[in-house]
């Protein structure tokens, strides 16, 4: 399922789509926005985003095998909650 298809879901349950696009967007903004900040987001049953830092490491070019340096840097993440891990079994 991609952005639109979930707004079409959205649409068909709730409002128009044009609304369900607005509000989806919204929902993707403010959790964007609260990992940006560092924050924590938590959805109850469904799971919990945050943000990792990755530490810097050594890698190699695939290409030239040659030694290269991967810079430190953070990364979203996405926890999965039990009602989430049990929908899907």
């Amino acid at each position: 399922m991609n952005k639109s298809e979930l707004i079409k879901v959205v649409a068909d349950v709730t409002c128009s789509k044009k609304e369900a696009g607005i509000a989806v967007n919204a929902v993707i903004n403010a959790i964007a926005g609260a990992l940006k900040k560092g924050g924590r987001v938590s959805l109850v049953g469904f799971g919990s985003f945050s943000v990792v830092k990755k530490a810097a490491r050594k890698g190699r070019n695939p290409r030239t095998g040659k030694e290269i340096k991967i810079k430190a840097k953070k990364v979203p993440k996405f926890t999965p909650g039990k009602a989430l891990k049990e929908a899907v079994r």
